[in-house]
């Protein structure tokens, strides 16, 4: 999953993560030297906030034994490695296919392009001296092009006129060397968590049964291991769908002070400081919820889960943390992947929106063959049978049941979109309340994948509704795209559009107006 960043993720992008702003700054100027790194050997990684566009592969999870700060393993790793679940990618598979070119076309195409003025969207039905007056969401995402997805909300955070002239000319965000190495990072910490088996897809349906299955494979592996990588999520905003894929979910509270200190901002309450909430004692004992004055039997109602937190994982080649403007993006990132999370784990988010806006059949049966190769997971990577009576079948774990049954059981996406509702309210069974506001931005070296430092933030419903709604405006067309404010012009100096940059030359110049006048200012008082 987008191993984002940033993944995609929408419905058609490269396996990776979500894009780090601030680390683009840096990687921008450091991209000759990143680049002559990996043709000697050396790997230097950034994080790039990539559309995720599915699942390649099947997955199964890996158990852990604890958390590790680097990517090495030890030996009870790879004892637990034996007893894992599948998680499945797919093989590669493109349902619509590009007519090719003439070479007279390729030819015509090639001399509009060198003759056009920078930043000129050529589209195929526009001349290039017409004007496109349709709005960024019409022009970049509109079906039958890719969805909304948490890249498009996040990247125009860093310099919203950066990213339209980024869509303009490219289309999307292109993926340096480095940005590569930095997918490379987060799929060394995925296979941690996950095996990738290659299944291949017959058609369409069947490349999303594979999504929502790791999805909820993925569940299952939180439940099992406190823990789960790449896990993709869908959600509806502003009547938009926006997907993503969230870097690592776990039962750990990044920073319980933090989070304590905000429920009691939330209750009015004043605790003394070695004091905890009622409800966080219960939820940490794993005992009785209190309702109504008394306890309820756990028999009568299913465990309290604890509470689940986000995490999103960055690459950097400075030991600093971004602060400031450099690390609002992330934090927004983080709080839109739990907006998504939440609606998920509440039941809201409308499963034919979803099916509609990506052209599938949501009642259309799996095919055969991909049925066969998901229920042949199972036996192929326990390397140790599995016995058990028939009394304590349902006992098992959900990895070990027959999941060729499973399937059959719920061969359509509309049916196993409801199996994986299922699997969310026994994952997270009081909805929204069952994630933690507390959001966590951990940042790893650019080689080694050591942690060498992290940021613990609020979640904040306000500011991040305010944030959605305005950059809603601009993909509308409500709205044109702006840049930086003057405090964060630094930003100019790394950007590949800053010389033929409109809001850049308009603010220089007003700049030197401004300079201009208090000059002329001073020498009328110095007269006087």
């Amino acid at each position: 999953m987008d191993g984002v960043a940033p993944s995609d993720v929408g419905g058609g992008s490269d396996y990776g993560s979500e894009f780090n702003s601030d680390d683009e700054a840096i990687l921008n100027g450091l991209l000759e030297q990143t680049h002559n790194n990996l043709a000697s050997g050396s790997a230097v990684a950034s994080i790039d906030i990539n559309d995720y566009e599915g699942a390649k592969g099947a997955r199964l999870p890996r158990m852990l034994a604890r958390k590790r700060r680097g990517f090495g393993t030890n030996s009870r790793t790879r004892k637990a490695r034996s007893k894992n679940r599948i998680s499945v990618e797919i093989e590669g598979h493109r349902s619509v296919s590009t007519p090719v070119e003439s070479l007279e076309s390729r030819a015509e195409r090639a001399t509009r392009y060198a003759s056009a003025e920078p930043f000129t969207d050529l589209s195929p039905t526009l001349k290039p001296e017409e004007p496109d007056l349709r709005s960024p969401l019409e022009r970049f995402r509109t079906k039958p092009k890719k969805a909304l997805s948490v890249t498009d909300l996040i990247s125009p955070s860093w310099c919203e006129l950066q990213y339209w002239y980024v869509l303009t000319k490219h289309g999307r965000k292109r993926r340096t060397p480095a940005m590569k190495q930095g997918t490379a990072v987060h799929k060394t910490l995925e296979d941690q968590v996950h095996r990738t088996v290659e299944v291949k897809i017959r058609k369409r349906e069947d490349g999303w049964g594979l999504r929502i299955w790791n999805i909820i494979q993925g569940l299952r592996t939180l439940r099992d291991t406190g823990m789960t990588r790449e896990l993709e999520v869908w959600g509806v905003l502003d009547g938009e769908i926006i997907n993503g894929v969230i870097d690592e979910l776990s039962y750990t509270c990044p920073d319980r002070e933090l989070e304590e200190a905000s429920e009691k901002q939330e209750k009015g309450d004043e605790l003394p400081p070695d004091q905890t909430l009622i409800e966080n004692f219960f939820r940490k004992e794993g005992a009785q919820k209190l309702e109504d004055g008394s306890f309820r039997d756990l028999k009568a109602k299913a465990a309290i889960a604890p509470r689940i937190y986000l995490m999103d994982v960055k690459t950097r080649g400075v030991k600093s943390v971004p602060k400031g403007a450099s690390f609002r993006p992330t934090l927004m990132q983080l709080m839109l992947y739990r907006r998504l999370l939440c609606d998920l784990a509440a039941n809201r988010v409308d499963a034919s929106l979803v099916f509609s806006r990506h052209g599938l059949d949501p009642h259309e049966t799996f095919s055969d063959s991909f049925v066969a190769q998901i229920g042949n997971l199972n036996e192929v990577y326990f390397d140790t049978p599995i016995e058990s009576s028939g009394e304590d079948q349902d006992q098992l774990p959900p990895s070990t049941q027959d999941s060729i049954q499973v399937l059959l059981e719920h061969n359509s996406l509309a049916q196993l979109w409801q199996l994986m509702m299922e699997e969310f309210q026994l994952t997270m069974p009081d909805g929204a309340d069952s994630i933690g506001k507390v959001l966590k931005a951990e940042y790893r070296n650019q080689i080694s994948g050591e942690i060498q430092g992290e940021k613990n933030s609020l979640y904040d419903e306000e500011v991040l509704q305010k944030y959605i709604e305005d950059e809603m405006q601009w993909w509308k067309g409500k709205r044109e795209a702006v840049g930086v404010p003057i405090e964060e012009a630094y930003k100019c100096g790394y950007c590949e559009f800053a010389e033929n940059c409109s809001w850049r030359k308009n603010k220089i110049e007003e700049a030197t107006e401004a300079h201009r006048r208090r000059l002329t200012g001073t020498k009328s008082r110095s007269a006087i």
